[in-house]
């Protein structure tokens, strides 16, 4: 049977650690997707990254500044582009690249933890104890009261801020959120998933998601059971195979992306006269 497998406590504590992650995952995936800001989630997987790094050289928990650099990388984003004058793509950038060189800083500061660093750049899912999953626990439940709490907000200003903003909806207060709540999934995802792909299992499953609907609230469902599903899968591909899990858990959700995509019903066709006009005569 395939189960069999489960009764391994590490492989029962890295499955939690799939659910917990892929729900948060594709959470914040669907907002970060349906906003357009898939940049800023890589600046904000590289914060947690060098703020991990930095917990490591200075002989804390990498989770303490790994929350905090990624939080910070959040909120400078935004008031830095509106008191520079810079278009967001361009604020998201000067961010993205201290954060890489703080990070190759910190590594080479701290030589004796390589290790440690090296399982924070690739993660380690397999790894996961009860730390990690008490803390993506947390997460997941603060993720979800924040959704279904404020889900007609966070809709207003996902589909159009502007409109938002008029009918009186606090869009900075809730732009900000999503941004917050996106530096907590992934300081947090980041011992599982790594610094260098957790990234993509944001982005993937909500790209998947987004080509199947329409609509926000299914587009959130189907994001967070592809980031489960993604995990899981690769999960089980690394056990049966041998493979790297976190290499095996981005490519399985690039996988349903693609499956996705082919059986999206939002494939654009050529309208009727272009199809005569490409027929020979």
């Amino acid at each position: 049977m395939i189960w069999e497998w489960l009764p391994h406590d590490y492989l029962m504590a890295a499955v939690l650690a799939g659910l917990l992650t892929g729900v948060i995952c594709g959470i914040a995936g669907a907002f970060i997707v349906t906003m357009h800001l898939a940049f800023l989630s890589v600046c904000i997987a590289h914060a947690a990254f060098a703020g991990a790094l930095c917990a490591v050289w200075l002989g804390f928990p990498p989770l303490t500044l790994a929350l905090t650099f990624s939080l910070a990388a959040a909120a400078v984003v935004g008031p830095l582009a509106e008191q520079g004058d810079l278009s967001p793509d361009a604020s998201i950038g000067i961010i993205f690249t201290l954060m890489i060189g703080l990070a190759f800083l910190f590594f080479g500061l701290a030589p004796e933890a390589r290790a440690t660093s090296l399982t924070l750049f690739w993660g380690s899912i397999l790894t996961a104890g009860g730390t990690d999953i008490a803390v993506l626990g947390v997460t997941a439940a603060m993720c979800l009261l924040f959704v279904g709490g404020f889900f007609k907000e966070i809709q207003a200003v996902v589909c159009h801020r502007e409109t938002a903003m008029a009918a009186g909806v606090p869009a900075a207060v809730v732009t900000y959120g999503i941004l917050f709540g996106t530096g907590a999934v992934i300081a947090s995802s980041l011992p599982v998933i790594g610094g260098l792909l957790v990234y993509s299992l944001l982005i993937n499953p909500a790209a998947a998601a987004l080509q199947l609907t329409y609509s926000l609230r299914r587009m959130i469902v189907l994001s967070a059971s592809f980031g489960v599903a993604s995990c899981w899968v690769g999960l089980a591909a690394s056990y049966f195979w041998d493979l790297p899990a976190g290499a095996s858990i981005v490519i399985v959700s690039a996988l349903i992306f693609a499956a996705a995509a082919g059986l999206s019903p939002k494939r654009r066709r050529w309208p009727s006269w272009k199809m005569r006009a490409t027929k020979p005569a």
